[in-house]
């Protein structure tokens, strides 16, 4: 069929995720390419000390992204979208959305961004002998404890942002285990939340005496390819206000943006890897075991079927470099020259790889927001050079993307020098990828690996949530996702790899050593900036 009758025919699957600047929708046909798109640009608001996007945003949000989406395929196609074969959404991992009874938030949206979660943190993390990082949820949580906010006694449900778009889209109250696993731990052997750590933390707060047990409040755990309910009709006219789009259309578990990037990257198998790099950046590396204690810096979550992942996250990576990639535009058009944004990444990104190695000694600090890898609660953007350092252009843009990426070399330092964990591939994706072969060489160079990107980098996250949809309905022999995967999905995928450079690696090191001597400044200058 053409990409037309198959939207006619209501054979086309969605894949909807919420980014951290961008709500993105993929539409993709039978063969899971897609075939039309929709987008919203969003930014979360810093209000009273927390990071936080509205209800509101968040409809507003998807309604527009899909209002986009429904423009792009009657621009192709001259058609209207009135049912599909199956939908799933999906959102930045983590975080804290809490309801009462009437599925009213109670506080504002708490994203993973937040870093004002250190202490119950590390109450819980010396409690579960278990790295419990400051964005999860359980985090959220107790501190709302600790903090003696008054709502905590009200909560009814607790979920994170896809789990909540999914519940109103279906009235189920469901998680799939990627992004579950980002609320409180889960058991490898169970698949679904630690009965030991559940125990723990509802002793460590029984004398509250609360109405509810953890269990009580949390969604109910589900694996990729599991039914998750169907669009309702109170859904559909959420989703889709012109009121064409049907209910009764399947809906797979909602994951977190994490999952959805090891899918789109073909990373669920045992001994693969992908790294996002946008907004925020983070590694997911699948494991064959166990790692041999926890660690401070290294989360532990799973893929959308349930193996067990080692994740570093980062809180900052392309902000600070886009604002000075539109500091050089905002000077050519003062010169009275337009340039296309796209054409000065090109430019600048690929006249940093004529630099030194070493950058030439400069050093920057991403830090938008804190930066728990590196033990800093607040943050602040700096540049640091020296009388002596070789400071040019080259180098300049150079030491930005080293710091794009630096902070996750230093959590996966753990991983490969002293978990000697072994990959057979890391894939790259995000928004640090577009200009061909520049990001990928910086990051080989930071994890000193052979870094693959595929055709498909391009379609990011929704389109990963797309193919969950389109495993849960097209998946007629059982095949694991991994096989699905495989043999569906990527066989014939083709990609571009690029393996360290000797002199790269080493340049690199180097930064990082003057980067870690130099940490007490952009320290010193986050206090600074937040007294």
């Amino acid at each position: 069929m053409t990409p037309k009758q198959i939207i006619e025919n209501g054979k086309a699957i969605l894949g909807i995720e919420f980014g951290s600047t961008r709500i993105k929708a993929v539409l993709i046909d039978n063969e899971n390419k897609p075939i039309a798109q929709g987008s919203h640009e969003w930014e979360n608001q810093f209000e009273d000390g927390i990071w936080t996007y509205s209800i509101d945003a968040i409809w507003n949000g998807v309604q527009d992204c899909y209002t986009n989406l429904r423009e792009d395929v009657r621009k192709q196609y001259d058609c209207e979208i009135v049912s599909l074969a199956a939908i799933g959404f999906s959102a930045m991992m983590h975080g804290y959305m809490a309801f009462n009874e009437k599925q009213e938030i109670l506080v504002p949206f708490r994203t993973w961004r937040n870093t004002n979660t250190g202490k119950a943190a590390s109450i819980l993390s010396e409690l579960f002998n278990y790295n419990i990082p400051l964005r999860w949820s359980i985090s959220h949580l107790y501190q709302c404890i600790l903090d003696e906010e008054e709502h905590v006694g009200d909560i009814k449900y607790l979920t994170t942002l896809a789990g909540y778009i999914h519940w109103q889209m279906t009235g189920k109250f469901v998680l799939g285990i990627g992004d579950a696993s980002g609320m409180i731990p889960v058991d490898p052997r169970t698949k679904t939340y630690d009965a030991n750590m559940v125990n723990k933390f509802n002793n460590l707060v029984g004398h509250k005496g609360y109405k509810w047990k953890l269990l009580d409040i949390l969604p109910k755990t589900l694996y990729a390819g599991d039914n998750a309910g169907v669009l309702t009709t109170e859904g559909a006219n959420k989703l889709d206000v012109s009121g064409h789009l049907k209910a009764g259309i399947p809906v797979c578990p909602p994951e977190g943006d994490a999952g959805t990037g090891m899918v789109a990257t073909n990373s669920v198998k045992k001994r693969t890897g992908n790294v996002s790099a946008g907004t925020s950046s983070f590694s997911m590396i699948v494991l064959e075991n166990e790692l041999s204690k926890p660690y401070e810096i290294i989360d532990m979550v799973t893929t959308p079927d349930g193996s067990p992942v080692a994740m570093v996250h980062c809180n900052n990576c392309t902000s600070d470099l886009n604002a000075w990639v539109n500091i050089f535009k905002e000077y050519q058009e003062l010169l009275g020259i337009h340039v296309d944004i796209n054409d000065i990444y090109d430019k600048l990104y690929n006249h940093a790889l004529t630099g030194d190695a070493d950058c030439g000694g400069l050093i920057s600090y991403n830090y938008l927001s804190g930066e728990p890898v590196t033990g800093l609660a607040n943050g602040c953007p700096l540049f640091v050079r020296s009388a002596n350092d070789n400071f040019n252009l080259a180098n300049f843009i150079r030491a930005h993307l080293y710091a794009a990426v630096g902070v996750l070399k230093i959590g996966n330092e753990i991983l490969f020098k002293e978990e000697n964990i072994n990959v057979d591939r890391i894939t790259g994706h995000g928004g640090l990828f577009k200009t061909k072969g520049v990001g990928q060489r910086i990051l080989a160079a930071a994890l000193n690996s052979p870094i693959r990107v595929m055709n498909t980098a391009g379609e990011g996250g929704a389109w990963g949530m797309a193919l969950l949809a389109s495993y849960l309905v097209n998946n007629p022999n059982g095949l694991s996702l991994a096989d699905y995967l495989d043999n569906v999905i990527f066989a014939h995928s083709n990609g571009f790899e690029i393996t360290p450079d000797k002199e790269d690696v080493e340049g690199f090191d180097k930064y990082i050593g003057n980067y870690l001597k130099t940490l007490p400044a952009e320290e010193a200058a986050a206090k600074c900036k937040t007294l």
